[in-house]
């Protein structure tokens, strides 16, 4: 943004909840350094329990940044390794009006942050967002890449397709108004994931407007196995059906989808394997289905790559719809019992 000399730019904070993201952690930080933004900002890095060396090189970026007063970095700690404790946390310990999240694995395009701000003030919004824009480094993560970012993988959902701007459910990650924050209390807390789906329902829920936007852009790397895929997915589905819980009439269509072909793959297994082969209709269906759409969304990659979209496809499906059918519903009684705002107040 090519802001004219008179316009003060608010400062910014940008708040990273990090875990075992040695591979990461550097880049993000240096991408998030060299935005063209004008106005004053400061990084804080909430560090969890890490076993790699992300610790080490956190405290190198502070050593490294010491002596610039207008981009800082400092840490603090997250000693339970949950990332809504990490981002309450770091905006306790963040002091500017604009909160920029960014995970340790997100690499922000140059102007994101000034884009952003320019969009708070030109919408009127409490958070905007905009893509998360997987990108792989090698032909599995490349697959995964495609998947996420294809209508056959994730439905119609803007953050991950692009499209319009307009209002939104929610966005990804998100650039927020501290006020609209320290209002709700920060993150829920028991929300180990869609933390962010669940504060953004609460915004909206209080008059708040949620904003996508196609010029904001977060580079994103997905999971680099099979089992790490399937553990994130099921993860997702499993606390998307607490927040419908907790929330009534939060949920549509769309989530529906997948814990709706797990049901129909299942029943259509025991039935071709028990009464009649018909049955293997509804799983062969649904195999040709995702083959077929993997095809246009494989464009441009290595053989390899195109030929495990159709695995990357059915582990995110099956994986959600399995953790949604089989989340516990002690879960939502354990949310809806011990929420409590979180004292949110800058230091």
């Amino acid at each position: 943004m090519n802001a004219k000399p008179d316009v003060q730019l608010p400062a910014v904070s940008v708040i990273m909840p990090v875990l075992n993201e040695e591979r990461h952690l550097r880049g993000a930080v240096q991408a998030i350094l060299a935005q063209e933004y004008a106005g004053e900002m400061e990084v804080v890095i909430a560090l969890g329990p890490s076993t790699d060396r992300t610790d080490e090189i956190a405290a190198e970026l502070v050593r490294d940044t010491a002596s610039d007063r207008s981009k800082r970095v400092h840490t603090v700690p997250n000693p339970t390794g949950r990332t809504p404790a990490a981002l309450n946390a770091a905006i306790k310990a963040s002091r500017h009006p604009v909160v920029v999240r960014v995970d340790g694995h997100g690499m922000l395009s140059p102007n994101y942050i000034a884009t952003a701000v320019r969009l708070l003030e030109e919408t009127g919004a409490q958070n905007v967002g905009g893509i998360m824009h997987a990108e792989g480094e090698n032909d599995w993560e490349r697959a995964v890449a495609a998947a996420m970012t294809s209508k056959i993988g994730v439905g119609n959902a803007s953050f991950h397709t692009g499209g319009d701007a307009a209002p939104a459910d929610t966005v990804y990650l998100g650039v927020f108004r501290r006020e609209a924050l320290e209002q709700q209390g920060g993150y829920n807390e028991e929300f180990i994931r869609a933390q962010d789906w669940e504060l953004n329902f609460r915004i909206r829920e209080a008059g708040g407007l949620i904003w996508f936007s196609p010029e904001l852009k977060v580079s994103y790397r997905p999971r680099p196995s099979v089992k790490a895929l399937a553990k994130q997915y099921k993860d997702y589905g499993r606390w998307r059906h607490v927040v419908a819980r907790y929330h009534e009439g939060s949920i549509n269509l769309r989530y529906l989808a997948p814990p709706t072909a797990v049901c129909a793959i299942a029943a259509g297994l025991v039935v071709g394997a028990l009464l009649t082969p018909w049955g293997f209709v509804i799983p062969g269906g649904y195999l040709a289905a995702i083959g077929a759409g993997s095809l246009p969304a494989g464009k441009g990659l290595s053989l390899k790559a195109r030929l495990q979209i159709p695995v990357a496809l059915a582990t995110m499906h099956m994986s959600w719809g399995f953790g949604f059918l089989t989340s516990p519903r002690a879960l939502a009684k354990k949310v809806i019992a011990s929420r409590r705002p979180a004292v949110l107040t800058s230091k």
